[in-house]
């Protein structure tokens, strides 16, 4: 390694290349810079950090085994530890579609750390005699084994920290509203037709119990992401690993992120099977589904002001068009139909990537890792901006709920069991033919009395849930 003050020569085994002394990354970083500049899309700050926090509990492992010196051990955890905290994170450069398995964003994390250290021990970039990006940094490990690894703890710490709050955050939103709207009867429909009565507060207290199902579906499947197959090294067989640096260095990343982790009990398993990927994808597919189905009902329900349904008044955040004055549009609802969207096609990418592994390895793993972290985190991003600037706002329109559903010809339903099937649509025909009200038909035709009528018609009875014996 040649230096001046403003370049330094990096060599590897195809030759050297100029590195610009001000940046962090090496010649293998470089090289990846100019193979791949495809979408100007950097890895996930999630993504980074999980990186980091595996090099982290490699470095301790690796010091105490006597594997690497101990300063150059402590050298590099202050590294981590010191862009965990925020620093250098513009060094992280290498664009989300790249070399297969990941190589070029592993030697990304390996070449920052390692002149990092060289600097806290006093020496300067570039000098990898001293401390090396693969012989110390990458001690024992190997991108087949690295990466795999970080997408598991990069999709958990975007479970924990984002997605799971935010579905707690709407879960409890709607069911305030849920017990606000309780006594609210509107107009149910099914195939966008009249149906028989419900109660709105019924409506919100569905979408609060689907969110909590969903949420339960993904705290079952993230549990396959706390099985690492770290300590694998390059083909599952564990070459070039300390004895006992497998399950100590899980043990660490367990104190270090608080999570149950636990070593995998099949190495090749682990390493060339995505399935835990593909699973929590599924989970997240799933709950996309339900969340376009919430905001579009939510825009239904909205509709208007005057020509829609409008039984309930979204919160207005923004003016919603260039060229109609005091128009307010269902914008977070349409956004969140938007990102699910995305997110549904995030699961058929991971999905085909998945598939696509040979023998010891999966090399599409970099799409799998953008893909999992970024639709977990626009996930928890979308639910926390609906919660906030819509559901907690919502209103609801009592009059125009109770005018629908005194209007319905999906009343007569509840006369079925009372005038039979044939009776009743002969009602409904009559009403809809000649604008009279399905109590006026039945008391002239002297199907039922009055009294029988209002015990039958009674919108707060024919809304109420029945309960489970």
């Amino acid at each position: 390694m040649t230096n001046n003050s403003d370049f330094r020569i990096e060599k590897d085994s195809m030759g050297d290349r100029q590195i610009a002394n001000n940046v962090y990354y090496g010649i293998q970083t470089q090289r990846a810079i100019e193979n791949f500049p495809i979408s100007g899309i950097k890895p996930l700050p999630t993504y980074i950090n999980a990186c980091l926090y595996i090099k982290k509990a490699a470095a301790i492992v690796n010091g105490e085994l006597d594997c690497i010196p101990a300063d150059i051990s402590k050298a590099i955890i202050q590294a981590t530890d010191e862009i965990l905290a925020g620093e250098l994170r513009d060094q992280f450069v290498v664009d989300v579609y790249q070399a297969g398995a990941g190589t070029s964003h592993h030697m990304n994390i390996n070449e920052v750390l390692a002149n990092r250290a060289l600097e806290i021990l006093g020496d300067q970039k570039g000098n990898y005699k001293l401390v090396s990006p693969n012989d110390h940094v990458n001690y024992g490990q190997s991108t087949n084994d690295v990466i795999p690894t970080a997408i598991r703890i990069g999709g958990l710490l975007a479970l924990s920290r984002t997605l799971q709050p935010a579905l707690e955050q709407a879960i409890s939103a709607l069911e305030a509203k849920a017990i606000e709207f309780q006594d609210i009867v509107k107009s149910g429909r099914t195939h966008l037709q009249d149906a028989v009565p419900v109660r709105l507060g019924d409506n919100f207290g569905a979408w609060a119990q689907i969110l909590s199902e969903h949420q339960n579906r993904l705290y079952i499947a993230a549990g396959d992401l706390m099985v690492l197959g770290l300590g694998g090294s390059a083909a599952g067989t564990g070459m070039n690993t300390h004895p006992e640096y497998r399950q100590r260095v899980v043990d660490i990343l367990s104190q270090l992120l608080e999570f149950p982790l636990e070593a995998a009990p099949h190495l090749m398993a682990a390493m060339q099977s995505m399935g835990a990927f593909v699973n929590v994808s599924g989970a997240l597919r799933n709950l996309a589904q339900d969340l376009v189905k919430i905001s579009h009902d939510l825009r239904l329900m909205d509709s208007g002001p005057k020509t829609g349904f409008k039984e309930i008044q979204l919160p207005p955040v923004q003016p919603g068009s260039s060229i109609m004055p005091g128009k307010y549009n269902p914008v977070m609802a349409e956004m969140t139909s938007m990102v699910c969207f995305q997110v549904m096609g995030y699961d058929n990418a991971i999905a085909f990537a998945a598939q696509a592994g040979q023998l010891e390895l999966n090399v599409m793993m970099p799409l799998i890792a953008y893909n999992l972290i970024h639709s977990i985190e626009i996930l928890g991003n979308t639910i926390s901006a609906l919660t906030t600037s819509c559901i907690q706002g919502i209103t609801a329109n009592k009059e125009r709920c109770l005018a629908y559903a005194e209007g319905s010809l999906a009343l007569v339903t509840a006369l079925n069991t009372h005038i039979g099937y044939l009776n009743a649509a002969a009602v409904a025909k009559e009403s809809l033919e000649t604008g009279k009200s399905l109590r006026q038909i039945v008391l002239e035709k002297g199907l039922m009395t009055e009294t029988e009528l209002a015990t039958v018609l009674d919108l707060d009875q024919m809304s109420a849930i029945v309960p489970l014996k």
